[in-house]
């Protein structure tokens, strides 16, 4: 089998070329290559010099994380580093495209480093739960100095070339035509003479944190406080602080074993599954490479509340020109305020440059004329949460829209297919249900109906990673995947009131499970009075949140809610007001306060949300588990470091599930105990859902 690394000598400067698409990983196979060609390198004499690069359009880009969990074939990744690191001949690497986690730490171990000016350059093992594993962290701080360093570690964001050069991680920039100039840098670096510095014997960048490492802990504490419940971000911490405090090799060894540590551990397998999840999410049963996405430039929405503007914003940021349409001018002029203002609060915060809000303000323009959606290619509606007002909605946009374009609705409840029914082309409409807020949050849940075309979900699939959004293809029922499951979770809260937890209780079980925050405070900061519609509408009740809804409490739009927020929005405060409600209710319930665990707040309210989200599978409202651990972690803040419901499920046990279900059941009698035919197959057969695929069921 062919090498994926070849050497071209070209004026006594070696090339080595890595060509291991698409990305360049660094598996076994490249490993082995660059040894096998270093070493031959390294051995002729007529060679003066070492330029490192690849073709495609990357550099290193990684690690092979299919690698990762398996045993190691070596040469492993430090022996790579460590070879290149000792050459007597200047070694340059050659950056284009991106130089991620394992490919920075090879570049890292070149002496020098030079890049194309769109390269990008990072270490984001932290989002799969590890840390650099090859020296990432010990020879990083000695080119940038740690505070750098641990901005680039612990958020595992990737900067610019051009942020490379001013702090010192490359040493060179250029415009183009990156391996001619590689060359001539090393060729120059060469006939100087100099002998190459191993970035292990460079000390000066972090002489003055060796000196006081209070300044340092400062840094770190700051940089890791919203990473609560996380490994990763602290164990990066721990890895940099030992890069100052040990001598080069000790803080090496340390690094390595904190890796692999790591590597072991569940959430690190969390991570990794999300990934892949992610990934896996955009490969969609009934779409195939053929069916090609449609072309879409310009966009409508109508409604420019809270969710259309939301939206607006997201496709403009998307670089879309973007039709608002609104019922009057109040409204649009209303609509278009909030946007300018949350695009101000962007720049004022330095997320944006006043350039970059000046060409998205610049992509948006209002209307209230139906005939004005004429022209675009998409159209999104944001209206209120009723079939009947959709109706309307929809038969306008058929009659104006033109041929091909994209009918979407953002509903987050509602039937798609009844809503499909209000037009004469049911393959153009699909369900495009973002999560508020629209131009923020990652999550985008695509439904698709009976008889969405399947270029139409391709189009939506396209349009998600345009604008920088995680989408999940679902199918139709109330609720779709997340809200659905959302109502089986909260099925119990209530319950747990009256028998004895406070709204503070439930909500701190949650943030130690690690949610960012509970569903009472959820619910404060949404707005209550949008559940209590909803249940109106459905027919349904919740005595203790209706009847805080009938008091006017509404939330933090109103001060007051579950909890008190007279000292502002962000200062929830136990009401003793809610506590005497909730008492009473309990009275008329003939329920008796008791003491509720925080096991089984978690209990009642996570191991239903499971449940529901295997009924989804057994129905085929999501394709798989990894789906719906997509969904849960980036709409609704599931944990990241549990990986998702289901991937949490299997780390439980599936018999553990059952058993505490059909526990609850039994104390409570409530459906949503009721253990679903596939949990309850599964945890007999000792299968997991990881290994569950639809046509193995």
């Amino acid at each position: 089998m062919d090498s994926p690394v070849k050497v071209e000598i070209r004026d006594a400067i070696a090339c080595v070329i890595v060509d291991n698409p698409p990305v360049n990983a660094l598996g076994h196979a490249v490993r082995d290559g660059l040894v096998r060609s270093l070493s031959s390198v390294l051995e002729d004499d007529e060679t003066h010099a070492v330029v490192l690069c690849c073709e495609g359009r990357t550099f290193f880009a990684g690690a092979d994380i299919t690698e990762f969990g398996k045993p190691s074939q070596p040469p492993i990744l430090p022996d790579v580093i460590a070879l290149i690191e000792d050459f007597d001949k200047p070694v340059v690497a050659a950056i284009h495209g991106t130089a991620l986690g394992g490919g920075l730490e090879v570049a890292l171990g070149c002496h020098y480093r030079v890049a194309v000016e769109t390269a990008r350059l990072g270490l984001p093992e932290v989002k799969l739960g590890l840390i650099p594993g090859a020296g990432g962290t010990v020879r990083l701080p000695r080119l940038i100095g740690p505070k750098a360093a641990l901005e680039m570690i612990v958020s595992g964001r990737p900067i610019s070339a051009r942020a490379a050069l001013a702090n010192g991680l490359v040493d060179a920039v250029f415009g183009d035509n990156l391996v001619a100039h590689a060359m001539a840098f090393a060729a120059e670096i060469a006939h100087s003479g100099r002998r190459p510095v191993p970035v292990r014997e460079r000390d000066d960048a972090i002489a003055a944190a060796r000196a006081g490492m209070a300044r340092f802990d400062a840094e770190a504490a700051e940089l890791t406080k919203k990473t609560r419940g996380l490994d990763a971000p602290h164990a990066c911490v721990t890895a940099v602080r030992n890069a100052i405090t040990m001598p080069f090799d000790e803080a090496l060894a340390a690094e390595r074993a904190i890796f692999m540590d790591l590597l072991q551990s569940d959430q690190s397998k969390a991570q990794r599954h999300l990934f892949f999840a992610e990934r896996e999410a955009t490969r969609v049963s009934g779409v195939s490479r053929e069916d090609r996405p449609r072309e879409i430039e310009r966009a409508a929405v109508i409604g420019a509340g809270t969710m259309g503007g939301g939206i607006a914003m997201a496709l403009a940021n998307g670089g879309l020109d973007v039709t608002v349409l609104e019922m009057n001018n109040e409204a649009l002029d209303r609509g278009f305020a909030t946007i300018t203002r949350n695009y101000r609060t962007s720049v004022e915060r330095g997320s944006m440059s006043a350039d970059a809000m000046a060409d998205r303000l610049a992509r948006l323009k209002g209307t209230t004329d139906f005939a004005d959606l004429g022209h675009v290619d998409l159209i999104i509606e944001a209206v209120f949460e009723d079939i009947d007002v959709k109706r309307q909605v929809f038969e306008r946009i058929d009659s104006v829209a033109r041929p091909g374009a994209v009918l979407a609705t953002n509903t987050s409840y509602l039937d798609v297919d009844r809503i499909t029914s209000f037009t004469k082309r049911p393959g153009d409409v699909i369900g495009l249900h973002f999560f508020s807020p629209a131009n923020v949050m990652r999550l985008l849940e695509i439904v698709r109906g009976a008889q969405t075309a399947p270029d139409v979900i391709a189009t939506a699939l396209d349009l998600a990673k345009r604008i920088g959004k995680v989408p999940v293809v679902v199918g139709v029922c109330h609720g779709f995947v997340g809200n659905r499951m959302l109502s089986a979770r909260s099925a119990q809260n209530e319950a747990l009131l009256l028998e004895g937890a406070s709204p503070q209780d439930v909500d701190a079980a949650f943030a130690e499970f690690g949610f960012p925050m509970g569903p009472f405070q959820m619910g404060d900061l949404a707005g209550l009075d949008i559940g209590w519609r909803n249940r109106k509408a459905l027919g349904k009740t919740a005595p203790i949140a209706d009847a805080l809804c009938e008091m006017g409490r509404f939330g933090q739009k109103t001060g007051a809610g579950f909890y008190s927020y007279a000292d502002g929005p962000r200062n929830a405060r136990p009401d003793p007001a809610v506590d005497a409600l909730i008492a009473e209710k309990a009275r008329e319930a003939g329920v008796t306060h008791r003491k509720v665990s925080a096991g089984e707040i978690i209990e009642r309210t996570i191991h239903p949300l499971i449940n529901e989200g295997v009924r989804i599978l057994e129905e085929g409202i999501a394709e798989r588990p990894g789906d719906i651990d997509t969904v849960w972690v980036n709409g609704y803040g599931f944990p990241v470091g549990k990986g998702g419901p289901m991937f949490y499920a299997d780390l439980v046990g599936l018999p553990k599930i059952v058993e505490r279900l059909d526990h609850w059941h039994g104390e409570t009698g409530a459906a949503v105990f009721e253990p679903a035919a596939l949990l309850r197959d599964l945890a007999g057969r000792g299968a997991s859902l990881a290994k569950w695929r639809r046509d193995s069921k």
